[in-house]
C-alpha cells in the first residue's frame, strides 16, 4: 500500500451500509389506460377553480373518473368557451408529493384521438392550468398521504360536499 493510501481516512467506491431489514423496491409501473367512452352532459360536474377567471368553465366526467391499479386518476376535462365551444382531453394524474400529469388524448366530433408518447409533466399552481392544481391538491388527492381518494370522495368533493378536515390530510380516527 502506498504511502499516500494509507493516509487517506476514505474508502473509496464503498458501498454504503444497508439494514438487512431494507428490501429493493420495485419502481412504478404505468397500466395500460383504454380511453373513456364520450362523456354526456348528464354526468359533468364543474370545476371552479381559485384565482381569476381565464375565460373558460371547466368540467369533468363523474361517471368515467377512475382510480387505476397504479394509482393514477384518470378523468376526461370538458374545457367550455364562453361561446359555447368546448375542448376535450382524457387526462391522469398521479398523487406525488408535487403532482404529475399525463394528456392521453384529445377530443372532437364525438371521439377521442390518442397522444402518441406523451410524458408525465409536473402541475404548477400558477398559470392558465390552474384547475389542475386544484383537482391534484384539492379533489383527487389525499394531502400529505400522496394517494388517491376513493371515487366518491372525488364526487363528494367536485360538488363541494366535503368536510374541510376531510380535505386536511389526516386519516380518520
Amino acid at each position: 500500500m502506498s504511502v499516500s493510501a494509507a493516509e487517506n481516512a476514505f474508502v473509496n467506491d464503498a458501498e454504503p451500509p444497508v439494514p438487512s431489514s431494507v428490501r429493493p423496491g420495485t419502481p412504478w409501473q404505468e397500466s395500460d389506460t383504454a380511453l373513456p367512452p364520450w362523456p354526456q352532459d348528464a354526468d359533468l360536474v364543474e370545476l371552479v377553480p381559485d384565482g381569476p377567471d381565464a375565460g373558460l368553465r371547466y368540467f369533468i366526467d363523474t361517471r368515467n373518473l377512475q382510480v387505476g391499479a397504479d394509482d393514477v386518476v384518470r378523468y376526461t376535462l370538458v374545457a367550455e368557451g364562453s361561446n359555447g365551444t368546448r375542448n376535450l382531453s382524457v387526462e391522469g394524474i398521479r398523487c406525488t408529493p408535487r403532482g404529475a400529469y399525463k394528456t392521453y388524448a384529445y377530443g372532437a366530433g364525438n371521439r377521442f384521438a390518442p397522444v402518441e408518447a406523451e410524458e408525465w409533466l409536473g402541475i404548477s399552481a400558477d398559470g392558465g392550468e390552474r384547475w389542475r392544481h386544484d383537482l391534484w391538491r384539492f379533489h383527487f388527492c389525499i394531502p400529505q398521504a400522496f394517494a388517491p381518494r376513493p371515487k366518491i370522495d372525488m364526487v363528494r368533493s367536485l360538488k363541494g360536499r366535503i368536510s374541510p378536515r376531510q380535505n386536511m390530510g389526516f386519516l380518520p380516527d
